[in-house]
């Protein structure tokens, strides 16, 4: 069987699955991962029967919420955003290996109680069948408030969802992965509203300079340690190139900027936190 025909053999299983339980709330992000279930959703279950649903808070950038709205108007996806308040959760704001949990658990608590006002019969997340050998203590949050994953449930991969995505037309299928800002930050280092805003600035100025594919702003204090893909790196090493970028990123508020040689590596702070191997 055909990578195609195996993928869109599970798409006609999530479809299966959605009218099985009848109604969802989509925990949504914008993301390809999300947006994929979504769209699904919309269709197997129609516009009265899921809704999705985004928390906004410090670490949830501009620009993926109006990317998130661009696709519920495009797809006719019946969408609300609720604020969630994870910074003002100590337990959060310290930064521990498993921040994500309680950033998770402040989510998952706000979503809930939603979902059984609106009548509907569950709650699912985009975590696909690639998420669940990650290091992802959030999913640890999701499963203990019932949430359920059937992406990852039927078996599909990141590839396969942006296949199939692609297929449906869905703006961004091809981005790269956008975790919340709050990832930039080294386990330990306080989340303040304040040093997500900086790297959210020096991010979006970096894309404006025409940085494509996979990029990270690390914070480390007054220095920001940028992660480029590898097809990217010798370009902005370059003089010219180097100087548009250390200016952007300091008029962000760094006073110290690096690019690291070794390029994008996604969970780069887990491993630095003895989190993950190399």
């Amino acid at each position: 069987m055909s990578d195609t025909a195996t993928a869109a053999g599970k798409e006609r299983q999530l479809e299966t699955w959605l009218r099985e339980h009848s109604s969802v709330l989509v925990g949504y992000s914008g993301g390809v991962d999300s947006a994929y279930l979504a769209c699904v959703a919309r269709d197997a279950l129609g516009r009265d029967k899921m809704l999705a649903v985004v928390g906004r808070s410090a670490a949830y950038p501009q620009q993926q919420w109006d990317h998130a709205v661009a696709v519920a108007e495009r797809f006719d996806l019946p969408l609300v955003d609720l604020p969630t308040d994870e910074l003002e959760n100590p337990l959060y704001a310290a930064n521990p290996t498993n921040r994500c949990f309680h950033c998770k658990t402040v989510l998952w608590s706000t979503l809930m109680p939603l979902a059984a006002a609106r009548g509907l019969a569950v709650v699912v997340d985009g975590t696909n069948a690639d998420d669940i050998a990650d290091y992802r203590p959030g999913h640890r949050a999701a499963t203990e408030h019932g949430v359920r994953s059937p992406l990852a449930e039927i078996g599909f991969t990141k590839s396969e969802i942006r296949a199939l995505s692609r297929q449906r037309g869905i703006p961004g299928w091809s981005n790269p992965s956008s975790p919340c800002l709050a990832s930039r930050l080294p386990y330990g280092f306080e989340v303040t509203t304040e040093r997500l805003a900086q790297v959210e600035r020096a991010e979006a100025a970096l894309r404006a300079l025409g940085i494509a594919g996979d990029m990270r702003v690390r914070h480390h204090g007054d220095l920001a340690r940028v992660e480029l893909g590898q097809d990217e790196v010798l370009r902005w090493l370059a003089p010219t190139a180097r100087r548009a970028l250390r200016q952007a990123v300091l008029t962000s508020g760094f006073k110290r900027v690096a690019v690291d040689l070794r390029g994008f590596r996604s969970g780069s702070l887990n491993v630095l936190g003895g989190v993950t191997s190399t």
